[in-house]
Formats: C-alpha cells, sequence, structure tokens
C-alpha cells in the first residue's frame, strides 16, 4: 500500500502513523509546496508542488499518483478539497483512491453559509448568522444579537480574516479588515463568487469548545465519532485537550455522518453552552485534532488502509480511550539533504 499525503507541513506525526498502517511493505509519501516542510524529513519519500490555488497544483498530484503508484491520497487542507473531487475520476482512472467526498458535500462544507443551512436542516444548533454589515447591524439595534461577535470569511481557513469584535466601532473595523484580508489571500477566489456576502457574522458563544473526528467509510457509510475537549489554542490550533465520551456527541457525529454522507474523516466543532450544543464548522478531511485521538487508541490510518484494501478494519481502530489528555510541544527537527525526490526523473523511468 503505497499512500500520497497532501500539504504535509508539520504533520510529521500524521506521517508516522501512516507508515505504522502500512507496515514495512507499504510506503507513505508527502507532498509540499516548500521544500523545507518539517513532515519531508519523516516520510518515505517527498515532492515538492505548486500551491494549492496554482493551476497546476492537481496536475502535480496526478503526475505524482501515476509515477509512483500511489494507492491512496489523503488531502490535508480546505482549499484542495473541491479541485480533487472535481478530479475523482480521473485518480481512480490511475489507480489512486482520493479521500474526498463529493463535490456537492466538499461545496456545502467548505461554504460556512451552506453548512449552516445543512446543520439546521439537521435538527442541529447553529450560532445566528449574518451575511451583511447592514443586516447585523439592525439586528443588534432590535435586541436580535448582542456583542460580541464574531467575524469571519464565509469560505474561510486557517483563521485568516477571523475577528471578535465587542462593540460598533471593532465591528466595522473588523469587516473592513476581514475585506482587505480575504481579497489578498488564496481565500479571494472562493470569496468573489459572491464577493456581498463573502463575510459572515455570528453571536459568539460562551462555553465549552469540543472537536469531533466524525468517521465514515469509503463509501460514505456512519461508522463513529471520536471526541475531546479543547483546554488550550494556539494560533488558531488545539494545543491541548482530553478526550471523552459523550453520547450526545455521538447522536450529533451521527446526525453529521448519516446527513452529509461524507468519505473519510470529517472535523467538526462544537460549542456547548448553556442553550444547547451548537455545530460550528465542517471540515471534510483529517484535520489537525486527530492526533488527540490517535493518542487515545483510535487508528483512523489502519482503518482507511484497510478499507482500500477491501478489509474490515480491526475494532480497536474505533476505540478511543477516555480522559486522556495530550499537549503539543515545540520540537526541533533537523533537516536532512536530498529528501525531496526529482519527479521528472520518476516519470522517465
Amino acid at each position: 500500500m503505497r499512500i500520497l499525503l497532501t500539504c504535509a507541513g508539520r504533520r510529521g506525526q500524521v506521517v508516522r502513523a501512516f507508515q505504522e498502517a502500512v507496515g514495512a511493505t507499504g510506503s507513505v509519501a508527502v507532498c509540499d509546496s516548500s521544500a523545507d516542510a518539517p513532515a519531508i524529513q519523516d516520510a518515505d519519500e517527498a515532492f515538492v508542488v505548486p500551491p494549492v490555488n496554482d493551476d497546476g497544483y492537481i496536475v502535480a498530484l496526478l503526475s505524482i499518483c501515476e509515477a509512483a503508484h500511489i494507492d491512496l491520497l489523503v488531502p490535508a487542507l480546505e482549499p484542495e478539497l473541491p479541485k480533487l473531487a472535481a478530479q475523482r475520476a480521473h485518480f481512480l482512472s490511475l489507480g489512486t483512491t482520493p479521500v474526498v467526498s463529493s463535490p456537492n458535500v466538499v461545496a456545502t462544507c467548505y461554504d460556512k453559509l451552506r453548512a449552516a443551512d445543512f446543520v439546521i436542516r439537521a435538527g442541529l444548533l447553529h450560532p445566528l448568522t449574518f451575511t451583511s454589515l447592514d443586516e447585523c447591524q439592525a439586528a443588534l439595534l432590535n435586541g436580535e444579537v448582542s456583542f460580541p461577535l464574531v467575524v469571519k470569511p464565509r469560505w474561510g481557513v486557517s483563521s485568516i480574516g477571523v475577528y471578535f469584535p465587542e462593540d460598533a466601532e471593532e465591528l466595522k473595523l473588523s469587516y473592513w479588515l476581514a475585506q482587505k484580508q480575504i481579497a489578498r489571500s488564496f481565500l479571494g477566489g472562493a470569496s468573489s463568487t459572491d464577493s456581498s456576502r463573502c463575510i459572515l457574522i455570528q453571536q459568539r458563544l460562551e462555553g465549552i469548545e469540543y472537536g469531533l473526528d466524525v468517521i465514515n467509510d469509503l463509501q460514505g457509510n456512519h461508522v463513529c465519532t471520536f471526541a475531546k475537549r479543547k483546554l488550550r489554542m494556539r494560533a488558531g490550533q488545539t494545543d491541548q485537550a482530553i478526550t471523552i465520551h459523550n453520547e450526545r456527541f455521538n447522536r450529533i457525529g451521527r446526525a453529521i455522518g448519516e446527513g452529509l454522507g461524507h468519505i473519510g474523516l470529517l472535523d467538526c466543532d462544537v460549542f456547548a453552552s448553556g442553550s444547547g450544543v451548537y455545530v460550528l464548522d465542517l471540515n471534510p478531511r483529517l484535520g489537525g485534532g486527530y492526533p488527540f485521538s490517535h493518542l487515545a487508541g483510535a487508528d483512523y490510518p489502519a482503518a482507511l488502509v484497510a478499507w482500500a484494501r477491501g478489509e474490515a478494519p480491526e475494532p480497536r481502530c474505533f476505540e478511543l480511550e477516555p480522559n486522556v489528555m495530550a499537549s503539543r510541544e515545540d520540537s526541533m527537527l533537523r533537516h536532512g539533504v536530498g529528501r525531496v525526490a526529482d519527479l521528472d526523473r520518476r516519470m522517465r523511468v
């Protein structure tokens, strides 16, 4: 089994988890737009590709999958999902199974306004959301909503353009800054499809934040949900968390997994407040919070490998030990020489 992890970045722990899953007879390759990405040091093979928003990105992935005989492609970032979903048949023709949902599911999750509609139709709670500054200002005057609020991109990733205004002046400034930041980033392309409603304003919730790993198989059948309570955040990423078992979160995960029919792991943020449990974001890809579940005994990589082989995963893959606290730590990694493969040479062989 040969696996390709895209946008590897700093995800060395994920690389090692997949290496354990494929064993000595398999291999794990990675790709990134930077030859200096730390995860390259852990991979069995590595490739440098154009940035996700480049027209040549998918062409490069297809070339890698063909040359390196990739069996399973596992994406990591939201902006690449629409492109991968659109080219799913092309990857399959090369013998590569992309762990990506249908274009409709990807579009529903990537567009936070569509995601909100799905959550509400699924019978779940979602924060009150406005699609314009005028609409929100009117709601503030009517007492429908109150500060603090959240300003964020409708199509967003990595906390780009996210602000937390606490008064009317900050709201206007945050809205303006979000517009500027989105326009200058790779999010500008998606946002231009509905520029008058590309920024959302939501009620900021008070309570406890949780992360859910909603697991479906490669046919979109719901399997289970892993949950963890977020104890500390750092630069928009979960820095410390503790795993939990809660039937309410299992029901929420089941409603999402069965309602969407997504492929593989869906990373979901929920917020428990005095008025209920609210679903915030739906990200149908291997999220940065999964390693907390992995350290508590879950083994999604092994399950993926089994499904790709047409086998039933071992039950242990879906067993999560509760009350396991884990934290990220800073560490140093020495870079080796010649870790990046020459794709042109591979194609000539």
